[in-house]
């Protein structure tokens, strides 16, 4: 179960780096944003690629943080029971979510994405619109981004069998571990 713990914990790190890393490029979408809403204002100059780059920016952002927000517990959860559950049956709630609905979800995703991506980036495929930019790198956060939310599923589910067994106690309002 340590080797698990410390999987989930090395799953924990990448998917805090991807979450630093989103965050970075909100920031950089908001200047492009600007930098183009001023350009466009005050000289007259825009141009499609300003515009793409922000839409694919924004699935960046979406994308790559998404598993950092599963592991912050701040996704959206329906709480009409869960919240009145006992410790244990929160786990067992969880542990069912992810192994009925979670996983194969994320399995049926990853497999319709990748290829597709990878259909994408083979044919080099760019925007029709002119001055625009090559869509296949934002086609590949489709396949990235469920990867990384695969993989922090897993750190989350292992935790919870670890909660289970007894070798960790979780804070179920913040799913860390206590220390």
């Amino acid at each position: 179960m340590d080797r698990l713990l410390s999987l989930a914990a090395n799953i924990d790190r990448l998917s805090r780096f991807f979450g630093i890393l989103a965050a970075a490029v909100v920031a950089a979408a908001c200047a492009i944003s600007a930098g183009n809403a001023l350009s466009r204002y005050l000289f007259d100059l825009s141009s499609n690629a300003f515009l793409e780059i922000q839409w694919q920016m924004f699935a960046a952002t979406f994308l790559l943080g998404a598993a950092y927000v599963l592991k912050l517990n701040e996704h959206v959860r329906v709480d009409l029971i869960y919240g009145a559950l006992g410790a244990r049956k929160k786990l067992w709630v969880d542990i069912f979510g992810y192994v009925f609905f979670f996983f194969p979800v994320m399995f049926i995703m990853l497999e319709m994405a990748w290829p597709w991506a990878w259909a994408s980036a083979r044919a080099g495929e760019i925007s029709a619109n002119a001055g625009g930019l090559p869509v296949w790198p934002a086609k590949f956060l489709l396949p990235i981004g469920f990867t990384l939310l695969t993989l922090q599923g897993l750190a989350e589910f292992i935790r919870r069998v670890a909660a289970l067994r007894g070798h960790i106690a979780l804070d179920l309002s913040y799913e860390k571990p206590v220390q």
